[in-house]
């Protein structure tokens, strides 16, 4: 073989070496992080065309996020919980909305040394299943509404405005309010609009008693539309963090 086949062969397996190791992961474009010592239990995240402002985010949240999962499916040290932190990160022009958990992941990856790994574990839960009497609503014409959920919380009182949406979706949004997750097992199809209202009143007892008390009002709530939570245990995907720093590299 004579030198110029030798160069060429080792231009092209440097080459190749490169495509191999070159990262694939979704990112954001440009990224900054800083540490929130505001002391505040309130946070936000608002997305604007381009670009998405997270406030006061705990890093637990945060792996939330990026795994798209919800609290209990986060296996993690307590102490997440207390690390606050502000993101303000730009999307790449032409991002889809499905790579942006994955973004998010990346950095975490990037800036904390995230490592984590999914298991799926029988969890405590609900399925959602009709009562007594079946359900007594009627499904809505399908693409008559474009479909989505809303609530919010005035004075302890819980609205949730629900439009054109199938069981399973409310389900999913049950098993936030609950902390538990909580499955459609009834066997409806189609979608539905409807509202409800549920009063959080008994604080006294701490987060526990809390807890309670909401999930017995929600019973309640969708008791009104033929619908009820049944204890079971389900099989969940878990996220499981293996490794993650408390500070993070700068930006």
């Amino acid at each position: 073989m004579n030198m110029r086949a030798m160069i060429g062969m080792m231009l092209f397996a440097a080459v190749a070496a490169t495509a191999q190791t070159a990262d694939t992961r979704p990112a954001y474009e440009a990224a900054f992080l800083k540490t929130n010592t505001t002391g505040s239990n309130s946070s936000s995240s608002n997305g604007t065309k381009g670009q998405i402002v997270m406030v006061n985010q705990s890093l637990r949240r945060l792996v939330e996020r990026a795994y798209n999962v919800k609290p209990f499916q986060v296996v993690a040290p307590d102490w997440l919980d207390g690390l606050r932190f502000d993101i303000t990160a730009k999307y790449p022009e032409g991002s889809k909305n499905s790579d942006r958990p994955a973004m998010l992941r990346t950095l975490l990856e990037d800036r904390f040394k995230l490592a984590a790994h999914t298991e799926t574990k029988e969890l405590p839960g609900y399925g959602l299943v009709l009562a007594k009497g079946g359900l007594k609503i009627q499904p809505v014409e399908a693409g008559k509404d474009d479909g989505g959920t809303s609530s919010h919380d005035n004075n302890h009182v819980v609205t949730l405005k629900v439009t054109a949406i199938p069981m399973s979706d409310l389900a999913d949004y049950l098993s936030r309010r609950v902390g538990s997750i909580v499955v459609d097992k009834t066997g409806v199809q189609g979608a539905y609009t409807f509202e409800l209202h549920w009063t959080l009143d008994d604080f006294s007892g701490g987060p526990g008693a809390a807890a309670a008390a909401e999930f017995a009002a929600v019973q309640e709530a969708i008791g009104t539309l033929g619908l009820r939570l049944q204890a079971t245990k389900v099989p969940t995907e878990v996220v499981v963090v293996d490794h993650v720093e408390r500070v993070p590299t700068e930006n």
